[in-house]
């Protein structure tokens, strides 16, 4: 362990984190980094980026900037984290959109497209590249994947149903990859309820005491919250686990409740 006892279970990895540059997937790649990983991270702004690196210590971060559903942005990521690290242990498919609020009914089916192709096909599109890329040897160095998907892909939730079906059609993907990728790879998945972040901020803005309430817990999620179940699910403490999808809630699904 460090000096704030986090473990160092992940020293000589390396690691792309997708979405990376603020909330979630900050806060999962420095955990990675606080474990000895060597992290690549991905967000839309090379300014946003830069900053996030500057969090982490000198030369244990990089970042690409770019779209998600971008076959060019992928492939120079992927090229990137190659030349830097020799190698791939880790992909964590944080990236994600939802610009999309109101009844299923009432949708505007371009942006519905829209979600899918971020949020469902690219997040597919990362690991079948990231298992091809000859100079990763992600399947040679039996590679570990995570995937965010989210409680709202388990009940409804109210105005953001289709971000919900996206992340129900993640977590039957975390599924399915992990049996057919096996044994040489691990795929598993994380489903937060609301983490407060300025992804959610609507979700709990004003409100944070009632939504709270909800929680058996007593509070909302943090990045950090889910940065540690990233950290453990990537590691060789999970050397056994795959296919799983790991809810992270406070117990607001088994309580009855919904994000």
């Amino acid at each position: 362990m460090n000096d704030t006892g986090t473990p160092r279970r992940l020293v000589g990895r390396s690691a792309i984190v997708t979405g990376g540059s603020r909330g979630i997937g900050l806060a999962v790649a420095q955990r990675l980094v606080a474990e000895g990983a060597r992290v690549l991270i991905t967000g839309r702004k090379q300014e946003s980026l830069d900053a996030a690196v500057e969090t982490m210590p000198a030369g244990s971060a990089i970042a690409v900037a770019g779209k998600a559903d971008d076959p060019e942005h992928r492939a120079a990521v992927l090229d990137t984290a190659a030349e830097a690290f020799g190698g791939l242990d880790i992909l964590v498919n944080n990236a994600g959109i939802n610009p999309l609020y109101g009844p299923l009914e009432a949708l505007d089916l371009d942006g519905a497209r829209k979600v899918l192709e971020v949020n469902v096909v690219a997040t597919l599109a990362w690991v079948q590249e990231v298992v091809r890329h000859a100079g990763l040897r992600f399947r040679e160095r039996h590679g570990s994947v995570v995937i965010l998907s989210s409680v709202t892909g388990q009940v409804p939730s109210e105005g953001i149903g289709w971000y919900g079906v996206s992340k129900a059609a993640n977590a039957h993907l975390t599924r399915t990859l992990g049996v057919e990728l096996a044994p040489d790879i691990r795929v598993n998945a994380v489903a937060p309820a609301v983490v407060k972040t300025t992804f959610s901020r609507a979700l709990y803005e004003g409100k944070e005491s009632d939504v709270a309430s909800d929680y058996p817990l007593g509070r909302l999620g943090t990045p950090d919250d889910v940065a540690s179940a990233v950290a453990f699910l990537v590691s060789d403490d999970a050397a056994w686990i795959t296919s799983q999808v790991l809810t992270l809630d406070g117990g607001l699904l088994t309580a009855g409740g919904t994000a």
